[in-house]
């Protein structure tokens, strides 16, 4: 797949030392990196999957960062959403992801909103990204990310987690010629979903969060840098209790 995102002209001398491993790794190059600096990646929710998004993207080098969430940090989050710190409890997950972001890689622009995305906004806080992270844990959230991306043309990387058990994917319904068109609705069609049981009610293990997340990010930097294979039509299916995983197609309703 072809590069999604143009290289940036140059970057600065700090930033070429601290993307310096990325520089040599092939699939990204210098030209790579400087096309994740020129990336505006946009992330729903800053909680358990959003958080190792969140740091592993201004790890890697995006340059303009957007994370949207409108809930505060709670003692009971740092089980698993390692951008947030005991002295973030009560503050907004906005505020603290943008503090951990800047303390990382202090080159990249974020830009916070601190509400909750919606059918009435969605379109509007999303309009600017090249790319948008889903890791919202509520059936009406997704749908609406999902609609939003959709009639934007951008890209969406996916995932949820759930007790010992995950799940990753990338949707996209205007992909480059000689890709299907794959959406929300083709893995769960409407009316079939439900709604899923919160982490308070059957627990989340903390470490499968940041494996999830790091997938998601990895699926930013390929589609960004045009490396590998993203997860298009394909649903990554993760058993952290046996170690395993293994994948489904996700096939087209549009292609069918």
């Amino acid at each position: 797949m072809q590069p999604l995102v143009a290289p940036a002209p140059s970057l600065d001398p700090a930033e070429l030392v601290r993307t310096a491993r990325h520089a040599v790794l092939s699939g990204i190059g210098e030209e790579g990196q400087r096309r994740l600096s020129a990336a505006r990646v946009a992330v729903v929710g800053a909680g358990g999957i959003g958080s190792p998004v969140l740091l592993a993207l201004a790890a890697a080098g995006v340059g303009t960062i957007t994370v949207i969430d409108d809930d505060v940090v709670e003692l009971t989050n740092l089980q698993r959403q390692i951008a947030h710190r005991v002295d973030d409890i009560d503050t907004p997950k906005t505020g603290s992801a943008a503090r951990a972001i800047a303390a990382l890689a202090p080159a990249a622009h974020v830009v916070a909103h601190t509400a909750r995305l919606d059918a009435t906004n969605a379109r509007e806080l999303l309009a600017d990204a090249d790319i948008v992270v889903d890791t919202s844990d509520s059936f009406s959230t997704r749908r609406d990310v999902s609609a939003a991306t959709e009639a934007l043309g951008i890209p969406l990387v996916w995932g949820a987690v759930q007790e010992w058990h995950a799940q990753a994917t990338v949707f996209w319904s205007s992909p480059p010629a000689g890709h299907d068109p794959v959406v929300l609705a083709d893995l769960f069609p409407h009316g079939t979903e439900g709604e899923p049981p919160s982490c308070a009610q059957v627990g989340v293990l903390g470490a499968l969060c940041v494996q999830v997340g790091g997938m998601l990010a990895s699926e930013v930097v390929k589609l960004v840098t045009g490396a590998g294979d993203p997860l298009l039509g394909r649903l990554a299916i993760i058993d952290a209790l046996s170690a395993r995983q293994h994948e489904v197609e996700i096939r087209s309703a549009v292609a069918a």
